[in-house]
């Protein structure tokens, strides 16, 4: 038995590792992933005022501090049984596209487009952000104007780029200045021309991935996801949704407040990384995939003219429920242009520069739930409070913790269906960590350990041999 171990994955958020285990011949019988930090915020937080909650979860990460922000606050929202004015609801909204915009130009030009572009197979010393600038100047410029075009929209609004303190309990703090609209507004266009010359030529390199597209991550599972009343894709509101592989629905019309009917947890010896499931059929058969692809498997239309008509022809080359995790860059290419979209649709609303922007109260409710769609899928945030207002339990569950078990399967076919010990090629190991990002898992989000900890002792000698291991 031999064993192969990929530490750090890269291009990724967060820390994690992959062991890859050979017989005698070469082939892989058994992988796994391992998440190996650990945060805390559920414990930490404990005894703190809830209205501070969206201030300290959104610490958990620099690149989806607004998710966080959104999530917290609308838990706090529940706290106080308040509903945020109209305008506030859809400026809450409007920096919730721009974070979908930036992130997901993140995810695909910076993380995976140097695989995409450069090749699974090329030089590891040059497939990265700086190889892709060097061979493809003009995509690393629309990853970086997209970029930014996104969280200069979460500045004008919240007057900071990371971690703003814009987004509070009952609305938002400040109404929406008319000259960032009216700058946003002239914007769009060079926005939207970028990324739809991105997903054009996206398109034309699929076929060079036909056996990457069959064998990342492709195994059937259900899917998860907000959907409004008339089935349209929502990142803000709505209310959650399964379907089954074949696209039947599995569940539907669950509000925030019920989602433990739903979904349990379980804990994983070897990895921080809790592993959420499909609660009515058990762990771990009930294994379910949120994020861009889910979405688009789960929902009818997006909502927005130009993601409807993308929609449509991906559905037309893959079908009505696509299961391969390699499709999860094309979907968020999808995504991005919807987020485009509504942005445009928000800032030419009238009631977008109304200046009732924030509903107030005190502890109205002992217990509260905020469920909204980061990025990268389904983020709950479910706090109880005593009759102060200070919390006495906290529970988050993020996205990428939704995904922890079909990431774990998709790890395993990839390094089956790839992997040869016995003609071995720096590439191999290349696509295995390229089905982690496929998922573009953020994992500082998504470490926290609930009942039997993830813990592992490691005694060295001084030549750094391991004397022992416990755990």
């Amino acid at each position: 038995m031999r064993k192969l171990v990929i530490d750090p994955v890269t291009r990724i958020e967060g820390h994690a590792k992959i062991d890859i285990y050979l017989d005698d011949a070469g082939h892989v019988t058994d992988t796994h992933f391992h998440v190996t930090q650990v945060r805390g915020f559920e414990k930490f937080t404990e005894g703190r005022p809830f209205y501070e909650m969206p201030a300290i979860t959104a610490r958990i990460c620099g690149i989806c501090p607004v998710s966080h922000l959104l999530a917290s606050a609308k838990a706090c929202d529940a706290i106080m049984a308040v509903a945020p004015p109209p305008t506030g609801v859809k400026l809450r909204e409007l920096i919730h596209c721009a974070q979908f915009v930036q992130s997901h130009a993140l995810s695909f030009f910076h993380l995976s487009a140097p695989d995409l572009l450069l090749g699974f197979d090329s030089d590891p010393a040059h497939r990265n952000i700086f190889g892709l600038i060097e061979d493809h100047p003009e995509m690393a410029r629309a990853g970086v104007a997209l970029r930014k075009f996104g969280q200069e929209i979460i500045q004008g609004l919240a007057l900071e780029r990371v971690h703003p303190s814009w987004i509070v309990p009952g609305g938002v703090n400040t109404p929406l200045d008319s000259g960032v609209r009216d700058r946003t507004l002239a914007g769009l266009p060079a926005a939207r021309a970028l990324a739809e010359r991105t997903i054009a030529f996206f398109k034309t390199v699929l076929d060079r991935f036909e056996e990457e597209i069959a064998n990342f991550g492709n195994t059937p599972t259900m899917y998860a996801g907000l959907v409004d009343g008339g089935g349209g894709l929502q990142w803000y509101g709505g209310l959650l949704k399964f379907r089954d592989a074949a696209g039947a629905l599995v569940a539907s019309d669950i509000p925030a407040r019920d989602y433990a009917q739903y979904i349990g947890e379980a804990a994983m010896r070897d990895s921080y990384l809790k592993a959420p499931y499909y609660k009515p059929i058990g762990y771990p058969d009930g294994v379910y995939r949120v994020g861009p692809l889910a979405r688009l498997n789960v929902v009818d239309v997006c909502g927005t003219p130009v993601a409807d008509r993308e929609l449509a022809e991906f559905r037309q080359r893959y079908g009505p429920m696509v299961h391969s995790s390699f499709h999860f860059h094309y979907a968020r290419l999808i995504e991005l242009l919807h987020g485009l979209e509504k942005i445009e649709v928000l800032l030419n609303d009238p009631e977008i520069l109304s200046k009732h922007v924030r509903s107030r109260a005190n502890v109205n409710s002992l217990e509260g739930v905020g469920m909204i769609e980061a990025p990268r899928g389904v983020l709950i945030n479910h706090y109880k409070v005593d009759e102060e207002g200070a919390i006495k339990w906290a529970n988050l569950i993020v996205a990428t913790g939704h995904n922890n078990l079909a990431i774990n399967a998709s790890v395993k076919q990839v390094a089956e269906h790839f992997i040869d010990g016995e003609h071995f090629k720096e590439g191999m190991l290349n696509r295995v960590s390229a089905v982690v990002r496929a998922y573009d898992p953020c994992l500082s989000c998504s470490t926290h350990a609930n009942g039997m900890p993830a813990l592992q002792l490691v005694l060295r000698g001084p030549d750094g041999r391991v004397l022992s291991t416990e755990g």
